[in-house]
């Protein structure tokens, strides 16, 4: 695992320790983290606030040109919502650390020329396959009825 889903990961874990959701994010441009961020719905009682959207969030402002050469690393796979987000900045490259806990819109990204990379990094899917066994009732708020569609 390299350096930036470490950092991701680690946003992830915080985000756990808080109580929320564990999914983290950072915006990486030419090999420096210009944001980072972790889903806080139920931190802060946010219906948007992903660990894609914090990472945006916090790395403010930027020019165009500037998204359209990040990177954006995230611990699962991205939601329609955080979809839309990259392509809406214009970010091509996407790394995901699982997508077997949940499949987000990845073949839209795919549509849109997003490069993706799909680790399957079995700390993130440790770390989500816990926080579903501990907290059943926030995983299904967020995605839908158990044994059902995910619809994060």
């Amino acid at each position: 695992m390299d350096e930036f889903m470490k950092a991701a990961l680690d946003e992830a874990r915080q985000g756990f320790e808080e109580g929320g959701v564990p999914i983290g994010s950072v915006l990486v441009h030419q090999g420096r983290i210009l944001g980072r961020g972790r889903n806080q719905r139920v931190q802060k009682g946010s219906a948007v606030l992903h660990g894609e959207m914090s990472a945006l969030e916090h790395a403010g402002r930027l020019p165009a040109e500037v998204y359209r050469a990040c990177t954006l690393y995230t611990t699962l796979s991205p939601c329609p919502m955080c979809s839309g987000a990259i392509e809406l900045y214009g970010i091509k490259h996407v790394v995901i650390g699982e997508n077997t806990t949940f499949m987000g819109a990845e073949s839209a990204l795919e549509a849109k020329g997003v490069r993706l990379e799909v680790l399957n990094d079995p700390e993130c899917m440790h770390l989500m396959a816990r926080f579903i066994e501990t907290r059943p009732d926030i995983w299904f708020e967020d995605i839908g009825e158990e044994g059902g569609t995910p619809q994060r």
